[in-house]
């Protein structure tokens, strides 16, 4: 299907792995001109590598901690020189973290509230003149079902994640009036490196993909979710195909989720 996307451009936090780099993929393939950035440039040269690998198109890598105001102006700065403008902004960056309340001090709280909320929060913010330039903005943000039905032993990632999806709803309130559209795309057990070493340490007699087997024995469709399923979710909500979707929390959990 052709989404209309050819010539876009948009930034991607956390796009070296998981699903920011198989949004980054989709994304190329649809021919927008991409960007991402994230903490540790080795990664984004394996990424880079393996976007044009697959795709035949390069990319623009940044190494930036998001989570520092200074390094979002510089990311969006550069995108600004490169190309001249920024239609697409996907808030990906973060890592799981869980754990009981007694267990999760102030620092791990305002570090895990740093990098998934106040990051999305400031790159949307430092974005926002040129979403408004292109007439047809989108920001969506990447958060959990967790968000939405917290299970125990979830913090504070799912505190993190429900101030995610409400700030998804609060945007797109904002910002309909510019014409520029806010979802989120809350997932559930879906493959990353974080799953990958997750998988490794609970089974470390077993094959990786004997190992994601039985992770995702649990889930409804019986399997952990692929990054390329969610990639094609994020890459319509990107396109003017959506042109009438905004300020929803759509899960991909393959049914494990408690809510709708």
């Amino acid at each position: 299907m052709d989404l209309k996307l050819n010539g876009k451009v948009a930034l991607i936090t956390g796009g070296s792995q998981g699903i920011g780099l198989a949004t980054a993929v989709e994304f190329a393939r649809e021919g927008i001109d991409v960007v991402i950035c994230a903490r540790r440039q080795e990664l984004l040269d394996e990424a880079v590598a393996e976007i044009n690998k697959v795709t035949g198109r390069s990319v623009l890598a940044l190494s930036a901690d998001v989570s520092k105001a200074s390094d979002i102006d510089r990311v969006v700065d550069s995108v600004i020189t490169k190309y001249g403008r920024l239609d697409i902004l996907v808030n990906n960056a973060g890592r799981s973290a869980a754990a009981p309340f007694e267990e999760v001090d102030d620092t791990i709280w305002n570090e895990d509230l740093d990098l998934k909320l106040m990051a999305a929060i400031r790159c949307s913010r430092v974005a926002l003149p040129h979403l408004e330039e292109s007439g047809e903005g989108r920001i969506i943000n990447i958060t959990a079902v967790g968000g939405k039905a917290p299970p125990a032993g979830s913090l504070p990632t799912s505190v993190s994640r429900a101030a995610g999806i409400a700030l998804t709803k609060a945007m797109s309130k904002d910002l309909a009036k510019k014409n520029i559209l806010v979802n989120t795309i809350c997932i559930g057990l879906v493959k990353s490196g974080q799953i990958e070493n997750a998988a490794r340490s609970r089974f470390p007699d077993l094959t990786l993909e004997e190992a994601y087997s039985k992770m995702g024995s649990p889930v409804p469709l019986g399997r952990v979710g692929e990054a390329r399923e969610v990639a094609a979710l994020v890459a319509f909500l990107a396109s003017p195909l959506a042109g009438y979707i905004t300020g929803t929390a759509i899960n991909v959990d393959g049914g494990s989720g408690m809510t709708v």
